[in-house]
């Protein structure tokens, strides 16, 4: 799948000079290829790039003085087929490469030793795939997708508690429901089509049978149409932006499109 990606974004800067962290490039990797991508910053001191969490993407340091202003467009060739999630090993925790361990464990925002015993009542015996397929469809069924009901400060135990959220949300939760089943999981920011409204998404990324699988709870998007920016424990890794100062909203545009 071909995918066509526009993104446009503007803030002013409140105050004195603030560093922003940005992560808004696709990720080069065997299952999404870049045909053609161009990031433009308006910045009149140097920017520097950094790796993006275990190595996938990469991140910009920018120096931003009274406003920021950033242009990215890319053209990106998705190569990933379909996965039936239910059939899929697990891999017992004892067993897992130590890279992996960090995403066994909670993290801010994904409490997951909070919802071991909920795991166990609810899904029962299930190991591996059949259980993070029976977690992605609690998730979809159990949530209702509504902006401007959570925040920046919204956890998986919030969201748990409120049966509502965005993205984000759905995204920790699922999460953190794996991680209690003994998964290692991931947030993934990414880009992908037919996403309502229209913007950066976020989904989880699950460790099945000795490789990261996608997985979006909003079931807006299959595995096969989702371009990968960056992966981390939680939103505090995979933030588009992240401003070391005060910054303001002044226009964001994200359309993502078949070609």
């Amino acid at each position: 799948m071909r995918l066509s990606i526009a993104v446009d974004l503007d803030y002013a800067i409140i105050g004195p000079p603030a560093d922003v962290l940005m992560q808004i490039e696709v990720a080069a990797m065997p299952d999404q290829r870049i045909v053609s991508e161009v990031l433009n910053i308006w910045s009149d001191n140097p920017i520097a790039a950094v790796r993006g969490e275990d190595g996938i993407g990469q991140r910009c340091w920018i120096r931003a003085d009274n406003w920021l202003k950033a242009e990215y467009r890319a053209t990106v060739d998705v190569v990933r087929e379909a996965v039936d999630l239910g059939s899929l090993r697990p891999t017992p925790a004892r067993a897992l490469d130590g890279a992996l361990v960090p995403y066994l464990l909670p993290s801010r925002y994904c409490q997951s030793d909070r919802l071991e015993g909920f795991v166990q009542r609810q899904f029962g015996t299930l190991r591996g795939g059949a259980l993070a397929a029976a977690m992605a469809d609690w998730v979809a069924e159990s949530l209702d997708y509504r902006s401007n009901t959570s925040s920046g400060e919204t956890t998986a135990l919030d969201t748990f508690a409120s049966r509502s959220g965005v993205c984000r949300d759905y995204s920790h939760l699922l999460v953190a429901l794996a991680r209690a089943g003994e998964i290692p999981a991931r947030c993934v920011a990414a880009y992908a089509p037919g996403v309502d409204p229209p913007d950066f998404h976020a989904v989880a990324e699950l460790w099945l049978d000795g490789a990261w699988r996608l997985v979006d709870a909003t079931r807006m998007a299959p595995a096969e149409s989702i371009a990968r920016v960056c992966v981390g424990r939680d939103a505090t890794d995979i933030a588009f932006m992240t401003v070391f100062g005060t910054a303001q909203f002044v226009r964001q545009t994200v359309r993502v499109t078949r070609v």
